[in-house]
């Protein structure tokens, strides 16, 4: 990895805990601490899958957060219609560790069809969600350093991604339909 890669993993790590010192609290004495070691570990087995969930941690109140990196290899949509996803009761937080992509949120969408309930990825790192198509959305052109914020609800997808994009996903889950206290399977239990 490189220098610079490994200097964007340290500042998305910073982020999320300067951004709210509470918000990983399990209870008014304790906090969860993500360390760089367990981003890097997780982003390292990550395969040929492009989303791996690091940790869900119970933040009271039944309330979940989770961390995940996604990493998306250059893709080019053409045409107004962009393939999207839609989480409907988990928000999401990006911060872009590395590469830039344009990302279509919100607008028009058709063609809806929703994940299993079984399925990994509903089960463990975004709650029920579905697909769709969507046009009309809202572009914006986002990168290494941006924060993104996705609202439970909102579709979306990227149009285009130049080479790769890497981020950290902050997954806030009020309903609790992801798992409490789940650590990826590469890293040691606590």
């Amino acid at each position: 990895m490189t220098k610079n890669k490994t200097l964007n993993l340290w500042l998305g790590a910073a982020l999320l805990f300067s951004l709210s010192p509470g918000l990983l609290a399990q209870d008014p004495t304790t906090a969860t601490h993500v360390p760089r070691s367990e981003i890097m570990t997780v982003f390292e087995h990550m395969g040929n899958t492009i989303d791996q969930q690091i940790r869900v941690v119970d933040i009271g109140d039944e309330v979940n957060v989770g961390v995940g990196i996604l990493q998306r290899i250059g893709t080019r949509t053409e045409g107004e219609a962009v393939n999207a996803i839609v989480h409907h009761e988990v928000t999401e937080v990006y911060y872009v560790l590395s590469g830039s992509g344009t990302l279509v949120t919100g607008g028009d969408a058709t063609g809806d069809r929703e994940f299993p309930a079984d399925n990994t990825s509903v089960l463990e790192l975004i709650g029920p969600s579905g697909s769709r198509q969507i046009t009309n959305g809202q572009t914006k052109t986002i990168s290494s350093g941006d924060v993104v914020i996705i609202p439970a609800g909102v579709p979306h997808g990227f149009r285009n991604i130049q080479d790769q994009i890497t981020y950290l996903s902050i997954r806030v889950d009020p309903n609790q339909v992801l798992p409490s206290d789940y650590v990826h399977p590469s890293l040691p239990a606590d």
